[in-house]
């Protein structure tokens, strides 16, 4: 499934904008038929955001259920003779298509796209009336979990073990777009290096008959064509090649032309940054450079649009990441907008990639969000249901973002339970499920405190220590002595019992902007930086240690919590962008290694 693509061969018509929006607060649409005919009540609602702090009032923001979009889009008729494709770049969590009368999609997963072939109903030179219902349900068998509470009155309070708000609705843009009936439909690449010659392999996915040829080309970023091949698959040279890497953006454009004997067919054109990933010991590799990631835990979350994604938004904050000399970042906890990786790749910024497997942990989720203690693996909990979803969010993450140089390692969840044997047989599948998908790039998860390197059952599994720690908050708050102690003996542990690179993906503590204090006391700007800094000290002392990954960017969101005031304010940034005091502590360290 390629993106959608405008070039002389393909067409797409974006439909973000204001849509139709009702709220299904009776669940009375699907019995109803609400596709069938204009929606009742309906108000008007912008795609792509979250719905739920652009209406006022708690019926939108806390809505467990169904809502419903909808809008008529006419079909060009220049696309007469040729394949209609709708597509969702995202509909959190899970979602059905309509296009008139006919159910043409549906989707598990909130954070990547699907599409379907509506040539069919869509004839150009007519309106189509486009329907989708997006169920913002959390369950056992979901990718995040949770659980849905329902009051004596029948009200219904969604329930889940993860620290962000479930932002929900058309987080991303919509799309309809036109191709040949002869086509490309998937392109993967890979790059290697070889001294100073580029490699660059790459496999074509055709629809169509056997006479259909397949050309390729490689442009360097000046203009310059460097290479080119026949066949649906084929490996380029490039010799003294300019080489992706951190701070270094640089993208050849690979183009691809299907071919007939009247002409051209079709075309894509990928933009290819030529590097090389590999973990080697206690060190991780790009280019064959040993890599120090600095940066963050980030989320997707903004004022009053939510998780709905916005290029100006997005803008602001790679510069925000340039300014503090971070590298790098983290996908927490879900595939970001692929706008996000584009930028990335442009930038040279290095990125980690999680799926939405947050909230596996049943023992932390139950003393923090008090739903009770419970097993996180059983057939009554997270199953093999759930461990199928699970696999399917992987692979779907892997094919939607795989040839993106920016990404060089694949996180398959963030701190699961992982220190039982239960947790090593789920696991086990989704690691080998994730190679599969891609040879080329490592694979971890996220580590949490109780499972410590004596006990952890699931870091056997992965190429990289991926570790969440936050002595001096939730663990001494207040003794940034003692803190300092309990996490450089804990990283020795790991360094000693495992033969691997560790980043910190996690370490930080809450602080209110524009709250100071004379000594550094939590909840202060001064403590934040405090406690950054002693982790820091430790950081330089620990060889294994090559990366530092602060939580989190900015402050963000989160449900309805005592621990929580006005959402988690463990950014160095507050939510509207402003810096703290650690922002600048930030800024001096990276750009003083840089």
């Amino acid at each position: 499934m390629l993106r959608p693509q405008d070039n002389s061969v393909r067409e797409t018509r974006k439909l973000d904008g204001l849509w139709d929006f009702a709220i299904d607060r009776d669940a009375a649409g699907r019995v109803g038929e609400w596709w069938k005919d204009r929606l009742p009540g309906a108000v008007k609602m912008a795609v792509p955001a979250s719905y739920n702090d652009i209406l006022v009032g708690a019926e939108a923001h806390d809505h467990v259920g169904d809502v419903w979009y909808q809008r008529l889009v006419p079909v060009p008729v220049g696309w007469a003779g040729r394949r209609i494709v709708l597509r969702l770049d995202s509909a959190t969590h899970r979602a059905r298509v309509w296009v008139d009368d006919t159910e043409v999609a549906a989707h598990e997963g909130g954070y990547t796209p699907f599409e379907a072939d509506v040539t069919e109903w869509a004839r150009p030179g007519t309106t189509i009336r486009i329907t989708v219902v997006v169920d913002n349900t959390l369950t056992w068998q979901s990718i995040p979990p949770g659980i849905v509470d329902e009051s004596a009155d029948g009200r219904r309070r969604q329930r889940y073990y993860h620290d962000f708000f479930n932002y929900s609705g058309l987080h991303r843009s919509v799309w309809l777009y036109s191709t040949a009936p002869a086509r490309l439909e998937d392109l993967t690449v890979t790059t290697d290096i070889r001294g100073t010659t580029g490699v660059v392999r790459y496999h074509a996915g055709v629809a169509g008959p056997d006479r259909l040829e397949t050309h390729a080309t490689l442009v360097d970023p000046d203009g310059r064509t460097v290479a080119d091949a026949v066949g649906p698959t084929a490996e380029m040279t490039v010799p003294d090649a300019l080489l992706w890497g951190p701070g270094q953006g640089n993208l050849y454009q690979l183009q691809i032309d299907l071919r007939d004997l009247e002409g051209l067919v079709d075309r894509y054109v990928l933009p290819v940054g030529i590097r090389t990933v590999r973990v080697e010991g206690e060190r991780f590799l790009i280019n064959g450079n040993p890599f120090y990631f600095r940066g963050f835990g980030m989320h997707e979350d903004h004022e009053v649009r939510g998780k709905g994604h916005d290029d100006a938004s997005m803008l602001h904050d790679f510069e925000l990441l340039r300014w503090m000399g971070a590298n790098s970042f983290r996908t927490s906890h879900y595939p970001y907008a692929e706008e996000i990786l584009d930028h990335a790749d442009r930038l040279g910024i290095v990125v980690i990639d999680e799926t939405a497997a947050v909230g596996l942990n049943l023992n932390i989720g139950a003393g923090l969000f008090g739903t009770g203690p419970r097993p996180t693996f059983s057939d009554e909990t997270i199953n093999a249901t759930t461990q199928a979803h699970h696999l399917r969010a992987i692979e779907e993450l892997i094919h939607r973002d795989k040839n993106h140089p920016s990404v060089v390692l694949w996180s398959v969840a963030n701190e699961p339970e992982s220190n039982t044997e239960a947790s090593h047989a789920y696991f086990t599948p989704l690691f080998d499920a994730a190679r599969r998908a891609d040879p080329s790039r490592p694979v971890g998860f996220v580590n949490m405190l109780l499972a410590t390197p004596d006990v952890c059952r699931v870091t056997e599994l992965a190429d990289v220590i991926m570790l969440n720690r936050y002595y001096g908050w939730y663990v001494e708050p207040g003794d940034l002595d003692l803190a300092e102690r309990m996490l450089e003996d804990e990283l020795r542990a790991w360094s000693q019992r495992y033969t691997k690179p560790i980043i910190v993906t996690e370490y930080g503590a809450d602080a209110v902007g524009g709250l100071h204090s004379l000594e550094p006391v939590p909840w202060s700007e001064e403590y934040q930086a405090a406690l950054l800094d002693s982790y820091h000290r430790v950081f330089d002392r620990t060889d294994a240690v090559v990366g530092e990954h602060v939580w989190n960017f900015a402050d963000f969101a989160t449900g309805p919590s005592i621990i929580r005031v006005d959402g988690n304010k463990k950014g160095v940034l507050t939510r509207n962008r402003r810096p703290k005091a650690a922002a600048h502590l930030l800024r001096k360290r990276w750009h003083d290694e840089a």
